[in-house]
């Protein structure tokens, strides 16, 4: 009885002495949670334990899976997340730049969006996540028509925040999709419906606070001019977390006209190759005030064209315009609805007219969610109506895939293309945006639906821009190129179609502003290789 005691005693004291010769080696996560813990918030009520979520966390899913809007990357196989976490404080930032760059993991940012090929949450190595849906206040001041945004606010909080406070009479232009976040959609570019009249999103921001990789919080005027231009349409993630844009609202008027005139085959006597003909003619040459969009897909054997249109006027004034500009589309009385500016947004989802806005505007989770994938083209030639019916032909062998023609000039073509990083301006009659969305999973399916969305991009070379092929970076394609080490070389493969000339200016911001390279993902911007 004595000896067991003592041997008891023994193995007790050796396990207390001796407790590194068992135990675990913390986990990279474990790691990474206790240096965010190091760091102490300006704000005591909110302490970044509470916002981090590691695998092991009861919600990692559930916070992962909240902003995935691709349903190709909701699934067991995409590489998850070292952690996320849920920034709400500019401390939270901070610390989590510090310690990703102290465990070499990389940095991705969310900010809400669709990021159509999931570049903000998902990664081949070692990530963090930064997702930023907390921070996402709107501080307005009316009388300077002027507004502070947080990079996590949507598009639909802004839209319905700013409608508010100016009595309907003052929007923003940006796009039509309400869950987008400000963060990532304004640093591409921004293009929505009223483009034709104001620019895009970033021709119309005035100032930005960030977190560089120093953890330093610039604005405007101690960022410099450079790194404000960069982030103008060059892609933000590439150079730092932006925490706040500061926009300048523009007016609307009290009404609009929005209209959706479909054709199946013909509209009256007017077949459809007449019809987009005609679009290609006056769409970037119409009033400023006005914007149509063409649709274009195929259904039983049959191409549908689309003219779905938004005018800052009255429906008299709208049809005056059309019935000079484009008699052929037969646009009538009926089809044109009047509506506040911000009920428009609604008609652009297809929200039947007279709902509330309120809970579409201010809802954040989609409706339902599908698989999908999205590619982009610019045409700044006339397509021929030879081109257009072979293309109404690949459009009925690849049914699974429609297009979108968004019409430009107007206040584009009055924008240099050096003035912001976006390049797009003038010379471009519209831009393609191509959608393939199928809604089973299934290897055999996406695969089909993939291969129709390239034969139909192919079939459009000879119609779109050359030597580059312009994109457009919000619409992020990782079939153009991707270079995780952000070479200059591989970077400039995707880095050309995106930014054009302006590319070799985002290259000297980076290689100053990030020289290590922190910020980075597939399709950054490079650093020059002396750096």
């Amino acid at each position: 009885m004595q000896s067991l005691t003592i041997q008891t005693l023994f193995i007790t004291i050796f396990l207390f002495t001796f407790p590194t010769s068992f135990a675990s080696p913390p986990t990279i996560e474990n790691v990474f949670a206790q240096c965010l813990s190091d760091f102490k918030p300006s704000n005591p009520k909110s302490p970044i334990q509470n916002f981090i979520f590691t695998q092991q966390s009861p919600k990692f899913l559930t916070t992962l899976n909240n902003y995935v809007r691709n349903l190709r990357y909701f699934n067991t196989t995409t590489r998850k997340p070292t952690a996320i976490v849920t920034a709400a404080d500019v401390t939270h930032i901070q610390a989590t730049i510090t310690c990703a760059k102290k465990l070499s993991l990389q940095l991705r940012i969310r900010s809400g969006g669709h990021d159509y090929d999931g570049l903000s949450y998902s990664s081949p190595i070692d990530f963090v996540i930064l997702d930023m849906f907390n921070l996402r206040s709107i501080k307005i001041d009316s009388k300077l028509d002027t507004a502070w945004v947080q990079a996590g606010a949507t598009l639909g909080e802004i839209y319905y925040g700013v409608a508010n406070k100016s009595n309907d009479l003052r929007g923003f232009p940006a796009g039509v999709c309400p869950g987008l976040g400000a963060g990532g959609h304004f640093s591409g570019g921004g293009y929505g419906n009223m483009m034709r009249k104001y620019g895009l999103s970033i021709d119309n921001i005035i100032d930005a606070k960030i977190i560089d990789a120093k953890g330093r919080v610039l604005d405007r005027s101690s960022m410099g001019e450079d790194l404000f231009w960069a982030l103008r349409g060059g892609g933000a993630a590439s150079f730092c977390v932006v925490l706040a844009w500061k926009i300048k609202l523009v007016p609307t008027p009290e009404k609009v006209t929005v209209f959706n005139a479909e054709t199946v085959g013909n509209r009256g006597s007017v077949n459809t190759t007449e019809l987009v003909a005609k679009w290609q003619e006056i769409a970037d040459k119409i009033d400023n005030d006005l914007f149509i969009r063409l649709t274009l897909g195929a259904s039983k054997k049959t191409v549908k064209a689309s003219f779905m249109g938004m005018f800052l006027g009255n429906s008299a004034k709208l049809l005056e315009i059309m019935n000079v500009n484009f008699p052929e589309l037969g646009l009538k009385q009926t089809e044109c609805v009047e509506m506040k500016w911000i009920e428009s947004v609604l008609f652009w989802l297809s929200i039947p007219p007279g709902t509330a806005p309120t809970t579409m505007m201010l809802n954040r989770i989609p409706q339902k969610l599908i698989y999908l994938k999205r590619k982009s083209d610019y045409v700044q030639k006339p397509i021929s109506r030879t081109g257009l019916e072979s293309i109404f032909k690949v459009l009925l062998e690849n049914e699974n895939v429609t297009m979108a023609w968004n019409p430009y000039g107007g206040k584009m073509n009055e924008i240099p293309s050096s003035e912001t990083a976006f390049p797009h301006r003038a010379g471009n009659m519209f831009k393609i945006q191509y959608a393939a969305n199928w809604f089973v999973a299934g290897e055999e399916v996406a695969n089909d639906c993939l291969s129709q969305t390239e034969r139909v991009f192919e079939a459009m070379s000879p119609y779109v821009s050359k030597n580059p092929r312009e994109a457009f970076l919000n619409y992020r394609d990782i079939d153009i190129g991707k270079n995780m080490n952000s070479t200059y070389e591989e970077g400039k493969v995707y880095g050309m179609k995106y930014f054009k000339n302006n590319f070799e200016r985002l290259v000297k911001v980076k290689s100053r502003v990030d020289p290590d390279n922190f910020f980075r993902y597939e399709q950054s911007i490079p650093v020059l290789s002396s750096h």
